[in-house]
């Protein structure tokens, strides 16, 4: 272990600052597509039992009206915002007429691109700024890519440990800068060791023959109707899901805060042939906001991304050039299928010892070939990560996956040890267990279970993830939520669906150059 990892861990732990661990923040957001009762994509709108998915907190839409994002409150306990989510799952599914919640990461049967319905928003200039860009994506990516779900992650330190930190580094740097620099400093070593996350936790190595509608793959055939990898762990995060060619090379290699939005800042600048082919406008209706090679900051597939709370029409960017880097969002994180949520609490346990290890280890400076090395790691691990034997590059020596993730488990130890001194029971410890034992033994990951309960029930994929979304419905709808709790939710619904209202009733002025305003606020104009 680094001396500067063994001296900020002594620190942290110590009688004096301990506590502070107990003050980050932890969130998640839950993708999932609704299906009806066969399991096809459910191409109703949003429900307005729900509420407005513009305006409603924890219950919205992403790509898609059949693709709904359950967001939880900021806690600083995982286990609390596990609990919020499962309550915003046993509302939404009472609330569900013949419909489920899709459990797979992967789609179910998707009908012709047509049929997929875009999110809708409403009509105020932000709603319509986010319908557009959705159709922006279809054009871009092809709905079907649209409609993976994941989970994202949300991690914080409190800033009072960033300062203890700080002082124990002598560094002058302001608070912001030294808390910003120090998230990609987390950021650096995420990218260093997530293929760990993807052996790990990976849950999708098969999919739909449908879902590929005619692309060209290197997959093998399970069954008529499913496609797979034998040692894949996450086709979602290989170049079958969340991938495109436009964006390979987008973001080089980044050390710092500025360097990341210099990279974000050329590529929602620089025009592309293909989408200036397209164009912006198609019979007087917008189709994409513009013909650049992002039309905004987010529509960068990253694995993570620094973070910062944004306000109403607030570009992300903006928000993180004015206050700096709040928290991570790890994007990387297959749906687990045999869980209701997507996520268990021991799987969360790891997670916030894994981001704890990478925000306190030594972070060297990334390069060009030490960034193709990341890169390829992850690659290979979620296409062959259970194949026997398998090596990955480091420091451009040959290592073996289960070796050097094993040696990953000893040092985050370390960490899971004092996560559990500070919380006095051994749940971190218990994680790390876990998934030390996948690492000795594949067949004990989720994408190693999902094919064997594929060939052991000769089941294809859609059948399966049928299975399991029919059991995860039955588990919320048995245990209904309280009076007070319904009545919580229902106000949330009701009042976005007014905010909607008020904001449509108040829009003022023209959304064509609402959206020119909005496209030509550069990253490099606003952090200026």
């Amino acid at each position: 272990m680094s001396n500067l990892f063994t001296r900020r861990l002594a620190l942290v732990a110590s009688d004096a600052h301990r506590s502070l661990l107990d003050q980050g923040r932890r969130g998640i957001e839950r993708e999932t597509l609704r299906v009806d009762m066969q399991g096809r994509l459910a191409v109703d709108p949003h429900p307005a039992a729900l509420g407005s998915a513009l305006t409603n907190p924890q219950i919205t839409t992403d790509y898609s009206e059949s693709l709904l994002e359950f967001i939880t409150p900021a806690e600083h306990d995982i286990a609390t915002a596990l609990d919020d989510l499962d309550r915003i799952h046993r509302f939404t599914n009472a609330r569900l007429e013949h419909e489920l919640l899709w459990s797979q990461s992967m789609p179910c049967i998707l009908p012709d691109e047509a049929d997929i319905p875009i999110a809708w928003y409403g009509t105020s200039h932000i709603g319509m700024i986010k319908h557009v860009y959705r159709r922006g994506l279809a054009l871009r990516y092809g709905k079907a890519m649209q409609c993976i779900a994941g989970l994202h992650y949300n991690y914080s330190l409190s800033e009072d440990l960033w300062r203890v930190l700080k002082k124990d580094a002598n560094s002058t740097a302001d608070d912001k800068t030294f808390q910003s620099e120090s998230y990609i400093a987390l950021i650096r070593n995420f990218h260093r060791y997530s293929w760990l996350l993807m052996y790990l936790f990976g849950a999708s190595p098969a999919l739909s023959t449908h879902f590929l509608r005619g692309r060209q793959h290197e997959l093998e055939t399970l069954s008529d109707d499913t496609l797979y990898l034998p040692y894949a762990t996450s086709l979602r995060m290989s170049d079958l899901g969340y991938q495109n060619d436009a964006q390979a090379g987008l973001m080089q290699p980044y050390n710092d805060l500025e360097s990341y939005m210099r990279s974000l800042s050329r590529a929602v600048r620089q025009p592309y042939p293909a989408y200036e082919a397209i164009g912006t406008q198609r019979d007087g209706e917008w189709i994409q906001l513009n013909t650049n090679l992002l039309q905004i900051e987010n529509e960068y597939y990253a694995t993570i991304r620094p973070k910062r709370v944004i306000n109403s029409g607030e570009r992300p960017v903006e928000a993180l050039c004015a206050r700096g880097v709040q928290y991570i969002e790890v994007r990387c994180m297959d749906i687990d299928p045999f869980e209701p949520l997507g996520i268990s609490l021991e799987t969360s346990r790891f997670l916030d010892a894994f981001l704890l290890f990478c925000a306190l280890d030594e972070s060297p400076f990334t390069d060009e070939a030490s960034h193709r090395e990341k890169t390829e790691n992850f690659a290979s691990t979620v296409k062959q990560g259970r194949r026997p034997g398998l090596h990955l590059q480091r420091d451009g020596a040959p290592i073996a996956l289960q070796a050097w993730g094993l040696e990953l488990l000893e040092k985050i130890q370390a960490v899971a040890n004092v996560l559990d001194a500070t919380s006095k029971d051994q749940q971190h410890a218990r994680a790390l267990a876990t998934q030390k034992d996948k690492l000795l033994h594949p067949e004990l990951t989720p994408s190693a279970r999902v094919l064997a309960e594929l060939q052991t029930t000769d089941q294809s994929f859609e059948q399966f993830g049928l299975r399991q979304s029919i059991a995860h419905a039955q588990y919320f709808r048995a245990r209904p939520l309280s009076t007070e709790e319904n009545a919580y939710f229902n106000t949330l619904a009701q009042d976005s669906i007014a905010q909607q209202a008020e904001m449509e009733r108040t829009q003022n002025g023209d959304f064509d150059a609402f959206v020119l305003a909005y496209s030509t606020r550069t990253p490099q104009q606003l952090c200026d």
